[in-house]
């Protein structure tokens, strides 16, 4: 019987003596590196230098166009390479507000001697996850068949027909630059010596890794003749509470370890405002438990530093239990989302600080990822001048210089100016300590009177702020993206009566309408540089689908609804699973290694779980029992998650509960 864990892969891992678990589960996990270690300083290539990426759109790619490293994208051409040259391929995954990936890139890509040892034993690949979200899914999930992390950069090696056999995340470049890690080139030496001396054995491996990662893609298989359960959103209630964490919100959260990092999970809250909604005119004890965990968490989010007290807008997630110091890249996805569910909160609560949260992020999402046609953005850096956080940090004598002394003491108190600094024992980062209604209330004035005091002087900080190196731009336009962002400013315009937010969201909308669907109305995933390109995936379908129906809750009109019909049906065309749901890849996708039936909602809402509540609404909405079948049987298609771990599926279950009224 062979091992759960590669023969070859236990070698390598023995001959590489380092351990075969990478950073925690999790989206962008810090590599478990020593962050006092100073890196090791990398040479700059020759500026002659060009590699194949050159000839590519994604912003992430082109900043790899002049590495040393002979980077190709992926491509039929450049996997037929491989095979042609018989050589393993390194595959190099990341996005272009990856901090770590840009660490890596300056210190080993852009090496002389580690890109010379990879241009002679390597096909060198580098993917943009973003605009390839099917390979970084594949690879992700081989890399967790031979270990329990992951994260990016995702580092993968693979046989020239693309299997993989050995992978992790961020390496430095030699041994010691970090403390004990093994550096990548120590890393690429030997996993060449391991392919070259033991191919047999590692090509049998790769084939196990192959076989494992298909059956984790595939999904499980549903639960044949199961009803839907009324129980599943108990269930995930429950869940929910078990891993909240009462004094400052948020989930995952462990008595054991409770400094593990915090993502905002708007699905979970998205979740737990439909639960409110449902039980608000029932005794019911999980509405409360749910108002509970929906209003600490939503305030204590506000209150830290993950969210930008200047600029407005959320980072992509903290890494502490207190919200207080982000990974500060801030993404579209993200923003999207949250302003969805502030608006739903303060829709429910009434509570104007959520109204408030709203307004910035919507502000920064109009300043800084509005493109002039009306297409939204990507993400912003997390790191300028090579450093992370660097644009967001504070040393007390620039605040102090740009405020005079009354300003800067009322700041100071607000924003914890007063305090020990908060970030690597030298900076700030400002949050709050209370709520801003607590101050207000402190002070004898109202939340509007003291927001009107601390304006102007935030202003002046955003405006010393907005001359440091600004932190790089992706210019790309994702669909699916972008689907998120145009239900975040409708659900803020009809919620907030709001017509200028309707109005940007329905730019948006005609900007991927008119320049992302092709004249036989199929959907692209990317625009970039002028260019739509990249046949879209179901999530781009679905949540761009989700975006003209909220446009059409917020403005009544017809032609939002159509447009979302049309979608759907070119969605049901080309994804739709006879077996009920969708597939992530349309049914004439090029082939790879596996294809996977999506289910689970991440930071990403899961592709089968808004297609099941857009079938609810398209049918009942044009009055198409067709469209409420589907519905239900994409439900049902992931009855097996729903019925062992409900909580993986939170907004399947809004679906759900509508489908048993």
């Amino acid at each position: 019987m062979r091992s759960s864990v590669p023969i070859t892969l236990l070698l390598t891992c023995l001959v590489l003596n380092m351990s075969c678990t990478t950073a925690q589960d999790g989206p962008t996990q810090q590599p478990a590196v020593d962050k006092q270690q100073p890196a090791a300083q990398a040479s700059e290539p020759p500026a002659k230098h060009t590699n194949a990426l050159a000839r590519e759109t994604s912003p992430y790619l082109l900043m790899h166009a002049h590495n040393p490293v002979n980077w190709y994208a992926w491509n039929d051409e450049t996997l037929a390479k491989a095979k042609r040259e018989d050589k393993p391929i390194f595959l190099s995954i990341g996005y272009s507000s990856c901090h770590w990936c840009h660490v890596m890139e300056r210190e080993s890509f852009l090496d002389p001697e580690i890109a010379k040892f990879l241009n002679e034993n390597f096909i060198c690949i580098k993917v943009d996850r973003e605009e390839r979200p099917d390979v970084d899914e594949i690879y992700m999930s081989a890399l967790r068949v031979f270990s329990r992390g992951g994260g990016w950069p995702l580092s993968m090696f693979m046989t020239p027909e693309a299997k993989p056999f050995f992978g992790g995340t961020y390496w430095p470049a030699r041994d010691g630059d970090r403390g004990a890690q093994m550096g990548f080139l120590s890393v690429v030496t030997r996993v060449a010596a391991a392919f070259r001396d033991n191919r047999d054995e590692i090509e049998k491996d790769a084939e196990a890794v192959t076989q494992r990662t298909r059956m984790a893609l595939a999904g499980q298989k549903p639960v044949a003749g199961l009803p839907i359960q009324k129980a599943w959103s108990a269930e995930t209630i429950q869940n929910l509470s078990s891993n909240f964490d009462p004094r400052f919100g948020g989930f995952r959260f462990s008595a054991t370890n409770p400094n593990l990092p915090k993502f905002p999970n708007p699905s979970y809250l998205l979740f737990l405002i439909d639960q409110i909604r449902r039980g608000q005119n029932s005794d019911n004890a999980d509405t409360e438990v749910a108002t509970q965990m929906l209003v600490t968490t939503c305030e204590r989010m506000m209150m830290g530093g993950i969210y930008d007290h200047l600029g407005g807008g959320f980072h992509r997630y903290s890494v502490d239990r207190y919200w207080q110091i982000p990974h500060f890249e801030k993404m579209l996805y993200d923003n999207g989302q949250l302003a969805s569910v502030y608006a739903e909160a303060f829709e429910l609560t009434g509570r104007e600080e959520f109204r408030n949260v709203v307004q910035g992020i919507l502000s920064f999402v109009d300043r800084e990822l509005v493109s002039a046609e009306g297409g939204v953005y990507a993400s912003l850096d997390a790191e300028s001048e090579g450093v992370e956080g660097k644009f967001y940090r504070w040393e007390l004598p620039e605040i102090k210089a740009a405020l005079d002394q009354n300003e800067y003491e009322f700041f100071s108190k607000i924003y914890r100016l007063d305090e020990a600094p908060n970030f690597e024992d030298k900076y700030y980062a400002p949050q709050l300590k209370i709520l801003m209604s607590e101050h207000a209330s402190q002070q004898s004035t109202t939340l509007n009177e003291l927001e009107a005091k601390l304006s102007p002087i935030r202003k002046k900080l955003f405006d010393v702020r907005a001359e440091r190196t600004r932190p790089l731009l992706d210019t790309k336009i994702l669909a699916a993206w972008n689907g998120l962002m145009i239900r975040g400013y409708a659900d803020a315009g009809r919620i907030l009566k709001n017509q200028q937010y309707i109005e940007t969201a329905g730019k948006a909308a005609d900007f991927v309408l008119n320049e992302m669907v092709d004249k036989d109305g199929r959907l692209f995933r990317t625009h970039t540089e002028g260019k739509a390109r990249l046949n879209a995936y179901v999530i781009d379908y679905a949540c761009m689908i989700e975006g003209l129906i909220s446009l059409h809750r917020a403005s009544g009109k017809a032609k939002w609804l159509n447009a979302a019909d049309q979608l759907q049906q070119k969605q049901d065309e080309l994804f739709w699973d006879d077996a009920g749901g969708y597939f992530y890849t349309s049914k004439d996708h090029e082939v790879l290694i596996a294809r996977s039936k999506e289910s689970v909602d991440g930071a990403m809402p899961g592709g089968n779980s808004v297609s099941a509540a857009n079938l609810y609404y398209l049918g009942d909405q044009l009055n198409r029992d067709q469209y409420k079948t589907k519905s239900k049987q994409t439900v049902l298609s992931a009855s097996a998650v729903l019925t062992r771990s409900p909580h993986a599926v939170p907004r399947m279950i809004i679906t759900a509960e509508k489908l048993i009224q």
